[in-house]
């Protein structure tokens, strides 16, 4: 996509940010330019990152969620205040490589699974039809015993047979030719009787006529196998990297011992889908799958920062700011780049794009550690959202409020519309409470359109008239007394 295409899908979601918008548009259009360069001057480009800075609520988060959704790109959000400096228990910050590359991993094997669906369908339904009519050779295996000496599966024969002299034992050419003559032409109509019965059957179930049919299948548990083992950190605690090995450990014992498996009552529609995925993973080669996850990690992944302004302190500082200036140093290589050891192999962060963002209202940009500010060279200012910004975001987006409580409420044959003097006036009351308390931007609303719809919410299964207009005065009636009254617009809005 161009950067103009990429603006214009943003602005299908976002209600303004155009300064936003156009950097992270470049942003992602570069990646694509930097594919089409020669190799060796491929490996000198690298991602110029990103610095949003403005209040909560405006559109921060979801620009970079929707950018990630265009590319379809690996991503991450992560909070800067959840990391802690290393030597302190938390979250170290080589943990949001490690689930860039989970994320990158679940993208490539949908990918990968979609790709062999149509085969793994096949065998799916010849995986169901096999438990409904089983076919004389599972059927025998089922109930046979173990061979006795003299090719008997009866014992007390195989005995008699073994004892008695060896003449005795043996069958004459002359006597057996016919018997056997005759049994391999009465199995040759079992078989060919069996084979129409299982194409008959196969094609109900290809077709969906039975799909609603009860069936017993057996599943493996969850968890099963072998207990979790855990790694402890140098602090005490079991730390990302303990984690991983922990898993590694328990997926090489696990492969050794057998899995348990319990039998489980589904419809057939639930079967094939079940059987369908296990085949499908089957067919996947997990070795390719996990060489183009980690490459697409590092070359197309997306990690956002966000609370950056949180870590911005300087000083030493006691308690839950002891460690800020230190979490900055430890996410410093991980954005400069370094190769960060995760359970699926090493990952180079050279070339992942880092959005960081951050409401800087108690600190400023230049309060982060220089070399920090230097590897994130793109600063873009994101503006306070106002009256008008509130109306658009009413009724534009494709996922607009407006449209989800319509949405919802006729889930429950409730008509609910909205004039337009009703959506000014939310969006009155939204930037007003905004204004005398904490401004939390578009988030505000969620919480106004709530309070508005609450007893409608409530009442809306037992309503005999199930068309309703909300106006303006509807609006002022239901939220007017709770916005003059300050302490109380602070504990409901």
């Amino acid at each position: 996509m161009t950067p103009r295409e990429i603006v214009a899908e943003l602005d299908k979601y976002i209600v303004g940010q155009q300064a936003a918008k156009r950097a992270v548009a470049i942003a992602l259009r570069n990646r694509y330019r930097r594919r089409l360069l020669a190799d060796d001057l491929r490996d000198e480009v690298i991602p110029k990152n990103i610095l949003m800075i403005g209040p909560t609520g405006v559109g921060k988060t979801e620009i970079a969620r929707r950018l990630a959704i265009l590319a379809r790109a690996p991503f991450v959000k992560v909070e800067a205040t959840k990391f802690t400096e290393v030597g302190y228990v938390g979250r170290d910050v080589d943990s949001m490589v490690r689930d860039l590359v989970q994320a990158s991993m679940r993208i490539v094997e949908k990918e990968k699974m979609d790709e062999v669906r149509g085969k793994a369908e096949e065998r799916a339904i010849d995986r169901v039809v096999d438990q409904i009519q089983p076919r004389r050779e599972q059927k025998a295996t089922r109930v046979r015993s173990v061979k006795q000496p003299g090719g008997s599966e009866n014992p007390l024969e195989a005995l008699a047979q073994f004892l008695s002299p060896s003449g005795q034992s043996a069958q004459t050419e002359e006597s057996a030719e016919e018997p056997e003559k005759e049994t391999s032409e009465y199995e040759q109509r079992r078989k060919e009787q069996e084979g129409r019965v299982r194409d008959r059957l196969r094609q109900q179930i290809a077709s969906g006529v039975k799909d609603d049919d009860t069936l017993e299948i057996e599943i493996e548990e969850s968890g099963g196998g072998v207990p979790f083992m855990q790694v402890l950190s140098p602090q005490g605690g079991m730390d990302e990297m303990g984690m991983g090995m922990g898993m590694d450990m328990q997926g090489l014992f696990g492969s050794m011992m057998p899995k348990k498996r319990k039998k489980r009552s589904m419809t057939i529609r639930e079967a094939r889908e079940h059987y369908t995925a296990e085949e499908a993973r089957a067919l996947i080669d997990q070795d390719q799958l996990t060489r183009e996850a980690i490459s697409r990690a590092e070359q197309s992944g997306i990690i956002f920062v966000d609370e950056m302004d949180k870590i911005a302190g300087r000083g030493g500082g006691s308690g839950p700011d002891v460690s800020r200036e230190g979490v900055q140093r430890d996410i410093l290589p991980i954005i400069e780049g370094s190769t960060v050891q995760t359970k699926h192999g090493p990952v180079k962060t050279d070339f992942v794009l880092f959005i960081a963002a951050g409401a800087f209202h108690l600190s400023k940009p230049s309060d982060l550690i220089p070399e920090l500010q230097g590897r994130l060279p793109i600063r873009v200012e994101l503006e306070s959202l106002t009256q008008h910004d509130f109306q658009r975001i009413l009724t534009e987006p494709r996922n607009a409020l407006i449209k989800q409580y319509i949405a919802l409420l006729a889930t429950e044959g409730v008509t609910l519309e909205f004039s337009d003097d009703s959506i000014a006036e939310l969006a009155r009351i939204a930037a007003e409470v905004n204004a005398q308390m904490e401004n939390i931007g578009a988030r505000r609303l969620h919480t106004i359109m709530e309070r508005l719809l609450d007893d409608l919410s409530f009442d809306a299964p037992d309503l005999e008239e199930k068309f309703l207009r909300i106006d303006g005065n509807y609006v002022r009636a239901k939220l007017d007394d709770i916005v003059k009254d300050e302490d109380l617009s602070r504990y409901i809005l």
